[in-house]
């Protein structure tokens, strides 16, 4: 009797050992998983992503369409800089690859901008804390000859319901994509270390439409609360969203018509240096 107890005392104190030894190995695979995930760094054009990508070590170039990722580390951790190309539709594109294919942990959209809100120079960069399509917009009725009027033109919400927008009222209304509030913070952990010019929280605006005209720039700085514009972050945004994957763009002022800031093309290399601070940061965190 006494050996049989004992003999059942030893395979319960087996299999709790398996149990036990199966859980641990699950949360280290777990953990393992998760540390892989990469950073995904976003630049549309070349001088917007090639000097983030000089700054990895042990870089992989990929290819997958006319996307362009490359693949490193900064402090032994994974990291892709993906250049994305110009406009929405390349970004939105790019985004959805870039998920399926490498399953990053969190994407930041950085790049050059121009200026929306007078206080901000040339070299000062918007973190944003949220971003907004412009391009989504719902005209007024006016008959032939009656003129257009884009001052009376009304945003359109293409993600309120999944019927025609354009006849739904409920999306006659603005879409923000709010920022990431873990990246939010490790952008604004760092943002000493940037001194060409500010680092402020604000509203980044995207569309496949380039602004040069001051009144209308105004104009979706007063009814969108935009700091700046650019023709991509939204874009990413939405398809980050639809991912559930964390998200933050990072725009440089590389001219501001509002203000008479003239263009100067080194904020690229400039934004992306703050950006790679950034990276490092929201890496220490996560260690």
């Amino acid at each position: 009797m006494k050996k049989k107890i004992a003999s059942l005392a030893a395979v319960s104190v087996l299999g709790l050992s398996l149990f036990t030894g199966c859980s641990s190995t699950n949360k280290t695979e777990a953990k393992d998983k998760k540390e892989e995930q990469p950073i995904l760094i976003q630049g549309p054009m070349p001088i917007e992503a090639e000097k983030f990508a000089g700054k990895l070590k042990n870089v992989k170039e990929e290819k997958s369409g006319s996307f362009v990722f490359y693949k490193g580390t900064v402090d032994d951790y994974p990291v892709i800089v993906a250049k994305t190309g110009k406009g929405m539709e390349n970004t939105a594109a790019a985004t959805a690859v870039a998920i399926e294919k490498y399953d990053p942990i969190a994407i930041i959209n950085q790049g050059t901008s121009g200026g929306h809100d007078p206080a901000l120079n040339v070299f000062d960069i918007v973190i944003g804390e949220r971003t907004v399509n412009l391009g989504s917009l719902k005209t007024g009725n006016l008959a032939d000859e009656e003129g257009i009027d884009p001052t009376a033109w009304k945003p359109m919400d293409l993600m309120a319901s999944e019927g025609s927008a354009g006849e739904d009222p409920n999306a006659e209304k603005i879409r923000y994509y709010d920022g990431d509030e873990t990246l939010l913070a490790a952008a604004n952990a760092v943002k000493d270390t940037y001194k060409k010019g500010k680092v402020v929280e604000g509203t980044i605006g995207s569309a496949d439409v380039w602004n040069n005209e001051v009144d209308r720039i105004q104009w979706f700085h007063e009814k969108y609360g935009t700091s700046v514009e650019e023709m991509e972050g939204a874009a990413a945004a939405q398809i980050a969203g639809a991912y559930d994957v964390p998200f933050l763009g990072i725009r440089v002022l590389s001219n501001n018509k509002t203000n008479g800031g003239a263009y100067n093309p080194d904020t690229a290399a400039a934004n992306q240096g703050y950006v790679y601070e950034v990276v490092k940061e929201y890496i220490a965190e996560m260690e």
